[in-house]
């Protein structure tokens, strides 16, 4: 269930990669064979449709008209998607647990994740920033589901 908690971590600080990393973890094999939807997370098109909307997060967050990732609709989507993403790398005895755990920790990260850019944000600026964010949240997301 580590892994589920380690995915909210990831969750809290961009909504989509989640979604991008279990589709990856899919196509490659990685989750149990019972995982929820992992044969259409392993789709080709879903795949890539999955990182096509994490790399737009992604390059969206560095404009400045980006909205906070605390406002209730950023805060709903990193929750879902952690939810999910958390209970797609759990065992299935242990999938309602790893949701709920992988979703209250996207919302912990998420404000932990803000408070940290911010400050971040006034001393590199917007988009140094956001490249290292994203850097940092990319690389643990794939350690997180290899």
């Amino acid at each position: 269930m580590l892994r589920s908690i380690l995915i909210g971590l990831v969750a809290g600080q961009r909504a989509m990669t989640p979604l991008a990393l279990i589709a990856g973890a899919a196509r490659r094999g990685r989750l149990p064979e019972d995982a929820p939807a992992r044969a259409l997370f392993a789709n080709p098109l879903v795949a890539s449709g999955a990182v096509a909307l994490a790399a737009a997060e992604m390059a969206g967050d560095k404009m400045k008209t980006a909205p906070d990732r605390i406002v209730l609709p950023g805060l709903i989507a990193r929750t879902t998607t952690a939810a999910f993403a958390g209970a797609a790398l759990a065992p299935a005895s242990q999938r309602k647990a790893a949701a709920v755990l992988a979703a209250a920790t996207a919302i912990a990260a998420s404000y932990v994740g803000f408070s940290l850019r911010m400050r971040a944000l006034r001393r590199y600026g917007q988009t140094k920033s956001g490249v290292v964010e994203d850097a940092i949240v990319l690389g643990s997301g794939l350690v997180i589901t290899r």
